[in-house]
């Protein structure tokens, strides 16, 4: 049986960095998912969150806007 999940159980590898970068940036959850959707990507405070704690898996689409929106590598978000 295949897992689709990181070894600590959670959904996405990035949502620790997601959650760094953000704080670091100091904006909220609804002002990256606006400066998201200001790059093309509709998502919402609510699936910010669930990015975040690791319960949403985020596509490789999103995963780019995110590195936009931070202006941080790939590699930043996936392997901190």
């Amino acid at each position: 049986m295949f897992i689709n999940k990181a070894t600590n159980g959670s959904n996405n590898l990035c949502g620790k960095q997601v959650a760094h970068f953000r704080m670091e940036l100091g904006i909220s959850q609804r002002e990256l998912a606006d400066k998201l959707q200001l790059i093309g990507i509709d998502i919402d405070k609510n699936a910010i969150q669930r990015i975040e704690c690791g319960k949403r898996f985020v596509t490789d689409i999103e995963i780019v806007a995110l590195a936009k929106a931070f202006e941080v590598a790939l590699e930043e978000l996936l392997f901190a």
